[in-house]
């Protein structure tokens, strides 16, 4: 049986991803730029550094740390009025810290947004460590926040299981040797990894003695 679960935050447990969708396409807008649903896509799962680079190469945006000051003051707000945990995923994490099993978050967020996620939907206080895509050197897909997360738990990657939305995400969670599998709420297949639309605590322990 592997020990722990470690959770990509945006899509996962939030509903986040069409809030940082809006709140880019703004920003982008003020700089002359139309985002697409393409761009959205390619974007998606990867850090606010990459993010900026893409867009960077695209458009003429404010230099990174003007531009994620902009991201913020709208983000923030609405955030505060609009973030919502996903029903499943809360009733998931809380089943599972009740059954001591060690968790982690693994985001490409910055970590104060992600700390401001997670205390806003209450979920903070059910998980062990934490680590934002700033604290790490390369932002997934490399495998850095993953083999933060493990870490920071004192766990053994190998021994870890991975749950995410983004293929960039479980590229990243494979590379530092964790086990990988996707939740799609859309009802999507991954063509790589095992999939769901939903998550409960009894999938993620039988995925857990599973491997």
């Amino acid at each position: 049986m592997l020990s722990a679960a470690v959770f990509d935050c945006d899509g996962v447990l939030v509903d986040s991803e069409p809030i940082a969708d809006e709140v880019w396409a703004r920003v982008l807008a003020e700089r002359g730029y139309t985002m697409t649903a393409e761009d959205a896509i390619v974007c998606l799962g990867t850090s606010e550094p990459t993010t900026y680079a893409y867009y960077a190469a695209r458009a003429a945006v404010l230099p990174y740390e003007e531009h994620m000051a902009a991201i913020d003051v709208i983000r923030v707000p609405v955030y505060e009025e609009r973030l919502k945990v996903f029903p499943d995923a809360f009733d998931t994490v809380r089943t599972l810290a009740a059954q001591g099993i060690p968790m982690a978050v693994a985001s490409s967020s910055r970590r104060p947004d992600l700390d401001h996620k997670l205390a806003l939907t209450g979920l903070a206080r059910y998980f062990d460590a934490f680590v934002g895509g700033d604290e790490v050197d390369h932002g997934k897909p490399a495998p850095d926040v993953y083999l933060e997360a493990a870490r920071r738990l004192g766990i053994p990657p190998a021994e870890c299981i991975a749950i995410e939305d983004a293929e960039h995400g479980a590229t990243a969670a494979v590379a530092a040797g964790m086990r990988a599998v996707m939740v799609r709420r859309d009802g999507s297949i991954s063509p790589n990894h095992a999939t769901v639309s939903e998550i409960t605590a009894d999938l993620i322990t039988a995925w857990m003695w599973r491997f």
